[in-house]
Parts: structure tokens; sequence; C-alpha cells
């Protein structure tokens, strides 16, 4: 499904929409429920941290925060609506990677600037990824799996969500790191991925470490490295990519932040971020994502647009030297 309106046209309309119904009030805001929308479906790792984030975020604004999923065009529905919405911090929008990468893997569908285009309000959390093989694998560690990509070009597979998705551009990371050569096989979904590498007919891939322990637990799965400057306490003894000499493996974790439309009033941003703060920062949050596996991140919204602008970067240089196409 192509947006057929340019969404850097819509926030245009959203900046003049503003200036003729006047600044919104910030003073008594919110008065009434603020809608999240959640670019993304039901059930999954970026809807369920979102729904525990508005949930603490409600009962410190002292509204009903609606959670709304509209999936749909790489989450892309939720986001042009959002863009399109008045600027009142009533609607507010939860996204993902796919805001840095669409406009770079598809230029002429997704005319959007992920920096400039919605108002980053914050970083919400992160999604560690895990180098992942089958148990049966014969490859040990990530040194072994590494070593035998240099020695036979395009014998090696790393499976993913899809092009585009966190899985296949933390491949294209590993791959352009080390000039390797090997073959994305994309499926439709990280489990469908996953199923396949179990089975052996894959060689590895990157997935979000959460779920991961129960298949290390009944043998199933071996992990080579992770993907986090510090190691994580589920997999005792497995090296950080940090530390095998692969950098911007954490910086470049999927992420899940907050934003608003164009043109929000700061002190409308500022309310919303103190609220955000405050709910990461409660115990039972904390609990919960970590159960999830997801690192709470939180910050200003000056580092939130500081760290979008770098993801952009990042992500467009590894599209680059990977020579990464979308999906037509």
């Amino acid at each position: 499904m192509s947006i057929h309106k340019p969404l850097a046209v819509m926030a245009a309309a959203a900046l003049a929409a503003c200036m003729l119904g006047g600044t919104a009030r910030a003073d008594d805001y919110p008065s009434r429920p603020i809608r999240m929308e959640i670019g993304y479906a039901a059930g999954g790792p970026t809807d369920v941290l979102a729904r525990i984030l508005a949930k603490e975020m409600g009962d410190i604004l002292k509204t009903s925060i609606v959670v709304e999923n509209k999936p749909g065009a790489s989450a892309s529905i939720a986001a042009s609506d959002v863009m399109r919405s008045e600027p009142d911090g009533y609607k507010v929008l939860v996204t993902s990677l796919t805001w840095s990468v669409n406009p770079l893997l598809y230029p002429g569908r997704y005319n959007y600037d992920p920096v400039k285009d919605l108002t980053p309000v914050s970083n919400i959390c992160k999604l560690p990824m895990v180098l992942v093989t089958s148990y049966n694998s014969p490859y040990k560690d990530a040194k072994s799996l590494v070593a035998d990509a240099k020695a036979h070009p395009g014998k090696l597979t790393y499976g993913s969500s899809g092009v585009g998705g966190s899985a296949h551009l933390a491949g294209e990371m590993l791959a352009t790191s080390d000039n390797l050569t090997m073959v994305h096989v994309p499926f439709k979904g990280n489990g469908p991925a996953l199923q396949e590498m179990l089975a052996g007919r894959i060689s590895f891939m990157f997935y979000p470490s959460v779920g991961i322990a129960n298949y290390v637990q009944q043998k199933q799965l071996r992990v080579l490295g992770v993907g986090t400057k510090e190691p994580l306490p589920d997999f005792p003894g497995v090296p950080t990519m940090e530390s095998l000499g692969y950098h911007d493996f954490d910086e470049g974790a999927p992420w899940v932040g907050l934003l608003v439309p164009p043109a929000t009033p700061r002190a409308i941003v500022d309310k919303l971020n103190k609220a955000v703060n405050e709910a990461l920062a409660r115990p039972q949050v904390r609990q919960q994502f970590a159960s999830l596996g997801a690192q709470a991140v939180g910050g200003t919204p000056e580092q939130f647009r500081d760290f979008l602008v770098q993801d952009k970067a990042r992500w467009a240089e590894v599209i680059k030297r990977g020579n990464v196409k979308g999906e037509e």
C-alpha cells in the first residue's frame, strides 16, 4: 500500500493548520484523553511496550491514553495520520526503526524526513539484538562463523523478518563491517525465520533478545554474540559484539520512540517528555520492560532528535555499502 500524498506535504499542512487555528494551550494540557497510535499489529513488541508506557503515562498525566493500532505500509499509515493531526498533544505516535529506514529504502514511496517531519518527544527503549545459530550448527562462536564466511563467500545464509527489518540490517552491518559476502533470506516475520534456522536450513540470524532464553535452555539455539556494550545476564559467558570488534550494534538496536505532530508547542512536548521519563523510572515499568528484553532509554527531546539524526546516517551508510534495495 503506497501513500498517495507525500508525508512532507502533510507536515506542511499541519503547520499551516496550527498557524490558522492558533497555538494549542499548554497550561491546561491534558484536559481530555490522549490517543496513542501504533503502526504495528497488536501483540507485537512495540505494541506491548507502548501499552505498558501508556498506562503509566496516563496515571502521571491524570488522563486516559487510548492505544490504537494502525498497522500497514511499514508503519507509515499511523505516522501519516499523526503528521496530519492538530499539533495539540492529543494524538501521539509510537514508532520504531522503520521510521528511519523507510525513506532510505523507498525514497519515492516515503517522501519524508524522519528527523524533521514529526517532533521527537523521547526515545523510550531499545531491544538489543543477539547473534544466534542452531544448537547443532558447526559454529560454536562468532569467530568461527565469520572465518567460514570469509573462506567461503556466498556460503552462509542469514534470515530476517523481511527486507529492511532490524534482523536484515544487523546482518548487513556484520557483512559490511568485515567485507563478508553472505546470502540474505527474508521471511514474513522473525518467527518463521527462526524456525528455519532451528531446522538448520539457514546459517544464522540476528534476533531480538526477548524469548531467546527458552530456546537456549532447551538446547535448540546457541547465542554467539550479544549486541550490547555490556554482557547480558540472560546469556552468561557470551561475548558482546563490541568486544569482538563490531561497533554500532548497541546504538543500532531496534528502538521504540514517541513523536508528535510538527509544530506541537514546546510546553506540551515537555509535559509528555516528563511523563515518559517518570514512567520509565518506575520499578514496575523497568521490570516489565526487562522481562520483554527491552532496555529503558528516556532522555530529552534534543537527545532523541540527535539519536534520529545518527540513526538515519548509520542506516544510510549500511544500506549504501550493502547495496540494499527495497522490495518492489
